[in-house]
């Protein structure tokens, strides 16, 4: 038996990644695809590249009947609207694992702060298990409820996150320049995402106030037991996908190799993480799972650098990696 998975907002590119993971998925199989605009039309008619690979209509969410007809969620809606959709998905006994934002953060005031609405269900907060498997895999193992990372942070919380917790840099005056794909906007057409736009251009964007912040400085916050100060300035790239974090930080004790060593015995068991001697571009990681880390020391400070794909390991190959988590599998499967 296959354990069936539902797609709820199937029509964005994390969907169409997270149903072209699974269909090689060895124990998995998707069962329901969900869409509020594009309901009756076939999910190839939406993903062409599915075409003779997955023939099922797209059709509007109700619980009780999704719930049914999957063992486990992958819920691809936005923030604020994720939560409810959550909450009765867990009522109707079906696991979640949730791209959105809503259960990221430990804090219900922060997260009212950053995202401007009142969460659904606030006694959630905190209780979720953050779905990084390198980092946290003992608490997604015996999840119901899985919380998604975003993708900038997964870039920053994975370098940072091990050599915090060793001591070997400071908490504070962290700087975190990332640069991402057109696909990180989403699917839907925005004047910013626009070809025209965004075409031979590369440009700062939500500078000090990118939702991403207080989720890097949450997580990585558990590792150093103190507030963390990370300053964050993502920037727009014309290419589809991929996010390059160059992270400057002040080390305490520490040289590029102690930094190579720490991140080597921390993922030592992790297929996905590469520590490499070259600096990682988006190209080397390019729909893969897999995070590039390099160091290199420039004056007073460590420069670390981070190379993700921000569809993959920055959405949903981290789901797929923690359905497998969930059912004790192999973590590589359907991933590599």
């Amino acid at each position: 038996m296959k354990v069936r998975v539902g797609i709820i907002g199937a029509t964005g590119y994390t969907a169409y990644e997270a149903i072209r993971l699974l269909l090689r998925h060895p124990h998995a199989e998707v069962t329901a695809v969900t869409s509020r605009q594009d309901e009756g039309l076939s999910i190839a008619a939406v993903h062409p590249q599915l075409t003779s690979r997955l023939d099922l209509p797209l059709q509007p969410l109700e619980i009780d009947s999704f719930a049914q007809q999957c063992d486990v969620a992958f819920c691809c809606l936005p923030h604020g609207a994720s939560a409810e959709t959550v909450k009765q998905l867990r009522q109707a006994n079906c696991k979640v694992i949730d791209f959105s934002a809503d259960f990221r953060l430990t804090s219900v005031a922060e997260y009212e702060t950053w995202y401007g609405v009142k969460h659904p269900w606030p006694e959630q907060v905190g209780q979720v298990a953050y779905g990084l498997p390198e980092l946290f895999a003992d608490q997604i193992k015996d999840a119901d409820l899985i919380a998604n990372p975003g993708c900038y942070p997964t870039s920053a919380i994975m370098p940072l996150a091990p050599l915090i917790q060793a001591g070997a840099i400071h908490c504070e005056d962290i700087i975190v320049d990332s640069k991402s794909g057109v696909s990180g906007a989403g699917r839907s057409p925005k004047l910013g995402t626009l070809y025209c736009e965004t075409n031979e251009s590369i440009a700062p964007y939500a500078i000090g106030a990118h939702r991403h912040q207080p989720e890097m400085n949450d997580i990585i916050g558990r590792f150093s037991g103190s507030k963390t100060n990370i300053l964050f300035t993502p920037h727009l790239t014309p290419m589809d996908r991929g996010i390059l974090s160059t992270i400057y930080v002040r080390p305490q004790a520490a040289d590029a190799e102690r930094v190579r060593e720490i991140w080597r015995q921390t993922y030592r068991d992790s297929p996905f993480v590469r520590v490499v001697d070259h600096i990682p571009g988006t190209k080397h990681v390019a729909g893969t799972n897999f995070v590039d880390l390099a160091v290199k020391e420039a004056g007073d400070r460590l420069v670390l650098v981070a190379a993700i794909d921000n569809l993959i390991k920055g959405a949903s190959g981290a789901a797929v990696q923690n359905l497998n988590c969930i059912f004790g599998w192999d973590q590589t499967l359907g991933l590599l």
